[in-house]
């Protein structure tokens, strides 16, 4: 995989087609690793949408022939930005970056348009009203007319085909992400769990992952569910 500059890679006029925007290598902590943004671009040649932003390990580990570890993350500005606890977004994206890294061989797909399980932010701080009240996070979403699960996860299949990877070891607890990739061609290979992240604030939305949402044991995993990273690598 390269790692020079990638800012011309893609350019087309097709309003429909997921294009390679940009790319090139940042540091993450003292580690070197390829961040790519994805999109679309208007009829006119100008950058309409950014979609998606992949981050890289640039040397996969070459002694195993397993799959790369991969984390699909739905931008969450509450939990990643803020660190709110009132749901265990941040800690989860934190420990799959130490993860990836940690692998030498892994790809973190940040979904930036998925906000809420895709109702968006302002949804999302409405349906937080709605839970203040005495909601849970599904009902809330529903009393607003939004589904209690919108994200579509084909534009993660299709940036991963454009990066190569065909296999994957997947860090989730939900099992619509492994249906979802599996029905757009990507093999997952392994479910690697990810978890453990329960502070007082977020118990009862954990509850309900589980139980109303069918995902599979965010609320009892170990914190050492996932590899460590290797020692000053973030």
């Amino acid at each position: 995989m390269t790692t020079t500059d990638e800012a011309t890679t893609s350019r087309a006029t097709s309003d429909d087609a997921l294009l390679r925007l940009a790319s090139a290598p940042v540091p993450v902590g003292s580690t070197l690793m390829q961040l790519t943004v994805f999109g679309r671009i208007g009829a006119a040649g100008q950058e309409d949408t950014e979609e998606v932003v992949t981050l890289r390990t640039i040397a996969p580990h070459s002694e195993s022939d397993a799959p790369p570890i991969v984390r699909i993350h739905s931008a969450c500005f509450t939990g990643d930005v803020l660190g709110s606890e009132k749901c265990d977004c941040g800690p989860q994206l934190a420990a799959a970056v130490d993860a990836i890294i940690a692998s030498r061989n892994g790809v973190l797909v940040y979904m930036l348009r998925q906000e809420g399980r895709g109702i968006g932010l302002a949804n999302k701080i409405r349906a937080y009203a709605l839970q203040a009240a005495g909601h849970d996070t599904i009902s809330a979403n529903l009393a607003l007319g939004l589904p209690a699960e919108g994200r579509d996860f084909t534009m993660a299949a299709d940036c991963l085909r454009q990066l190569g990877v065909s296999g994957v070891r997947l860090m989730t607890n939900n099992p619509e992400k492994v249906e979802q990739l599996t029905a757009q061609g990507i093999v997952v290979k392994d479910r690697v769990p990810i978890g453990g992240f329960r502070t007082p604030f977020n118990e009862g939305y954990l509850e309900v992952k589980d139980r109303r949402m069918g995902h599979l044991g965010a609320l009892g995993l170990p914190h050492h569910a996932l590899p460590t990273p290797a020692q000053g690598a973030r």
